[in-house]
């Protein structure tokens, strides 16, 4: 989704800092291991990927990712226009200063029958690169759906149900642009999880809810529950990462024009949790605990520049979450990624943190 959709209210950073004076980009990467809070540390980050073209495509407007080995990975493109959907397999590993991030090669989406989708009627946000490593599962905002699609052609093999509240109006409950922005499997494969980015008409605003479907790997899943997530004011659900015993982390984003992004990383979880699939409306009583892992303007700029005004030039417009290996000390890395959304005034930047 476009950053520019989600707005904060200024009285509500006015704590945040002095704002950063619009800059070129760089490509540095922060020393080992900064501190952003008790749970999360900045390892570094890398702009190598932002402005650059692979395959007569421009590898812009990255709205997820999935780690799909110790180095590589897949990003999905949220599209624009009618430029083709597609996804671009990544190498990426941790070195000692950062993220080392480059594109491979590009895949474009298509239907069973070969034609291929695009920005018209494919707006790519959630992404889970299936075990195996032979499929993915992509959402769009566009219906919204979730495609199974082959990792090597892009050829679309399956459609997953969607609950018929969760399209958009008016042929459901949801707003445009406000659906399936996060995506997330388990590392067991057998539970998916499908966020929306807004509330659906019939719910209170700021409760978002998270499908919860069952099933296998490359096979059949269909929806078993419901779970209602409550953002921060003014922020949108775009990301989730599953864990384990029904833990999940989100990442909620926002954007206020002449201020900048807030991007803040909550852990969950659905363990016990009420279904609310047969709730008509939610109400703030019935959201999931969240805790907060960090917020990213708490983290040391080490050496970052924005290209417009941001409370800290570390942020920008993050939208994808997944991840990676350990760390020395026991920790996970979390690598988080930006959509430039094609502007020249937003970098596609690639985060590495060191989380508990």
């Amino acid at each position: 989704m476009r950053s520019s959709q989600l707005i904060i209210p200024v009285a509500a950073l006015t704590t945040l800092g002095v704002l950063a004076a619009p800059a070129p980009a760089s490509a540095s990467a922060a020393p080992l291991a900064a501190p952003c809070s008790p749970s999360a540390s900045l390892l570094g980050f890398s702009d190598a990927l932002d402005k650059t073209e692979l395959g007569g495509t421009a590898v812009s407007g990255l709205s997820a990712l999935a780690v799909t080995g110790g180095r590589s990975a897949v990003a999905l493109v949220d599209n624009l226009g009618t430029t083709p959907a597609r996804f671009y397999d990544l190498s990426l590993r941790l070195g000692r200063g950062g993220p080392q991030v480059a594109a491979r090669k590009v895949t474009t989406l298509a239907r069973p029958d070969g034609t291929p989708y695009t920005g018209a009627d494919f707006d790519g946000e959630g992404l889970v690169a299936e075990r195996g490593g032979r499929t993915i599962l992509a959402s769009s905002e566009t219906e919204p759906s979730i495609r199974r699609f082959r990792r090597s052609d892009g050829r679309q093999t399956a459609e997953l149900p969607v609950p018929a509240r969760f399209r958009v109006a008016p042929a459901g409950q949801a707003a445009r642009n406000q659906t399936f922005e996060a995506l997330a499997a388990t590392p067991d494969g057998r539970t998916l999880y499908a966020g929306m980015e807004g509330p659906l008409s019939a719910d209170a605003p700021g409760l978002q809810r998270i499908i919860r479907y069952q099933g296998r790997a490359g096979g059949r899943y269909a929806p078993a529950a419901q779970y209602a997530y409550q953002t921060d004011p003014s922020l949108g659900l775009v990301e989730l990462v599953a864990l384990r015993h029904g833990g999940l982390l989100a990442l909620e984003r926002g954007f206020t024009p002449g201020i900048g992004n807030t991007v803040r990383i909550y852990r969950t979880s659905t363990w016990r949790a009420r279904d609310v699939s047969r709730v008509p409306s939610l109400t703030p009583g019935s959201a999931l605990r969240k805790k907060l892992l960090v917020d990213i303007v708490t983290c040391p700029p080490s050496g970052a520049t924005a290209r417009q005004p941001q409370p800290n030039p570390l942020l920008d417009n993050i939208e994808g979450m997944a991840l990676g290996g350990r760390t020395r000390d026991g920790r996970t890395v979390l690598y988080l990624v930006s959509d430039d959304n094609g502007g020249a005034t937003q970098i596609t930047r690639v985060y590495a943190l060191a989380v508990r």
